[in-house]
């Protein structure tokens, strides 16, 4: 299959790709160049990739050609690690460029429907002028679920929840509590230091509603205070 595109190649694209070529693990430096031609059959079936949501949300994939390299340049273990696992700093560093938001969970996947999508950029990887894979990149309209979301295949849900996607919520950011007798709390005064529950360095929860949905990591964006999600709850550990 001859890839066909009518997607206009940006900045995005390329400090992406650039981006994901600096942190990817290989021996050498790879190249990457923009590509038009076919994928040999078999190699889209072990594609990378994963969904960024964000202000600029996209899907992104890598397809390398021999993971063991990969698994080799990162000096671990295939049988202790999977090469999602290896290939996530790589997919983080794409998606960063892309501005604030987060990004999922790492998946295998066949790639061949986001290969063929005539908004899809396609990279070819090269090392020494030796194909070593391809990145695939196509940006999405915000709020879409993409094509390695985990609930892309949930698509009746999807559409029952787009009722109700005006519907405010509160969202709440929590790096620690602590219990104080009134008499303490009368006698605060500026200056005072109140000690948390939980050390410097740990997660912050995030609270939807009251509700435990996630942990995080607080972070700095344009001298704002921010929260990157680094963990999202299921229902029963957000209950318990």
């Amino acid at each position: 299959m001859t890839k066909k595109t009518t997607a206009t190649l940006g900045s995005r694209h390329t400090d992406a790709v650039a981006a994901l070529v600096r942190v990817l693990p290989t021996m050498s430096p790879l190249v990457a160049t923009v590509y038009s031609g076919a994928i040999p059959a078999g190699q889209l079936d072990a594609a990378v990739g994963a969904s960024f949501v964000g202000a600029v949300s996209a899907d992104i994939a890598v397809v390398v050609r021999d993971s063991k390299t990969v698994t080799a340049a990162a000096a671990v273990e295939p049988a202790l690690i999977s090469v999602e696992d290896v290939l996530r700093p790589s997919l983080e560093a794409a998606a960063e460029t892309l501005g604030t938001g987060v990004l999922g969970s790492t998946n295998t996947q066949d790639a061949t429907a986001l290969f063929s999508d005539a908004d899809t950029v396609v990279f070819e990887l090269t090392d020494g002028g030796e194909n070593a894979g391809w990145f695939l990149m196509r940006i999405r309209e915000n709020g879409t679920v993409g094509t390695f979301d985990n609930r892309a295949g949930n698509e009746s849900v999807v559409g029952k929840l787009g009722r109700i996607n005006s519907v405010e919520m509160a969202l709440t950011v929590e790096i620690g509590r602590t219990r104080m007798s009134v008499r303490d709390v009368l006698a605060l005064e500026p200056g005072a230091v109140i000690e948390l529950d939980r050390s410097a360095g740990a997660p912050a929860d995030v609270l939807l509603n009251g509700r435990l949905i996630a942990h995080g990591e607080i972070v700095v964006v344009d001298q704002d205070y921010a929260v990157r999600i680094t963990r999202i709850l299921d229902v029963a550990e957000g209950l318990s």
